[in-house]
């Protein structure tokens, strides 16, 4: 039998403690992580389907052959898990939800939590971002991979949506990914910020067409366009302006 070459490469996150390794991103496939990770996403399916009525509109708009970009609203803790639970479970291990290194690494049992339930991407919101754009934008050249950005940046006090900041205009402008706009509703009476246990609200989960700006210069310009776009396309999801344009149809029937 003749002497077959090969080369054996150890993980790259080998000798680094388990801590470390999480927050690493993309991770190594870890067996432990990866079944407590599928356990928990199919009892929070199940617990926001039945505890807080879950309800999912335009499942249809998310793109199946791509890699793509999820931007929402962000007014709870519990809006990652809402749109984490809009994909398909062969997402699970693939789905990056975008979130702040300096409260979700502020202590080891945090990050653990996020990390192993919601495959959190740690990144720095008060530098210039431009190594956490390179790592989204790395993520995204490869098939299969699904970010979630809350361009506000933080939760919203008061329910209200606040302005989208220019990084996720950066990210898109002159690439082909697409990016889906996303609305939710009732995420902030059923775990406000500072609240500790879910209130039984009903939730709402808004899903629109994807769009791409493949095509736009990326610059601080067309940067801010791109975020005020995405943040009418969001509004746009809401049930407000349906409802307010269904007024005004029917108090147009009437004259």
């Amino acid at each position: 039998m003749k002497d077959q070459n090969w080369h054996y490469d150890t993980a790259t996150d080998f000798g680094r403690s388990f801590v470390d390794r999480l927050r690493r991103c993309p991770r190594e496939p870890d067996p432990f992580v990866y079944a407590a990770r599928t356990a928990s996403a199919i009892a929070i399916r199940a617990a926001l389907r039945i505890y807080n009525r879950l309800e999912i509109l335009g499942q249809d708009n998310l793109p199946k052959d791509r890699s793509f970009v999820m931007v929402s609203n962000h007014a709870s803790h519990m809006d990652t898990m809402a749109l984490r639970s809009a994909l398909p479970l062969r997402y699970l291990h693939s789905t990056y939800p975008l979130a702040a290194r300096d409260y979700f690494d502020s202590n080891p049992l945090r990050l653990a939590l996020t990390a192993i339930i919601a495959n959190v991407m740690l990144f720095d919101r008060d530098a210039s971002g431009r190594a956490s754009l390179q790592q989204c934008r790395e993520l995204l050249q490869k098939s299969g991979n699904v970010l979630i950005i809350f361009p506000e940046g933080t939760r919203t006090l008061d329910g209200q949506i606040g302005r989208f900041r220019r990084g996720i205009g950066l990210l898109l402008a002159g690439t082909p990914h697409p990016v889906v706009p996303c609305y939710l509703e009732g995420t902030f009476e059923a775990l406000p910020k500072r609240a500790l246990i879910p209130r039984p609200s009903r939730v709402r989960l808004a899903i629109g067409e994807p769009r791409s700006y493949e095509h736009v210069k990326q610059n601080d310009e067309t940067a801010v366009q791109i975020c005020a776009e995405l943040r009418s396309a969001v509004l746009a999801l809401s049930p407000q302006p349906r409802a307010q344009t269904a007024r005004r149809l029917s108090k147009e029937a009437y004259q």
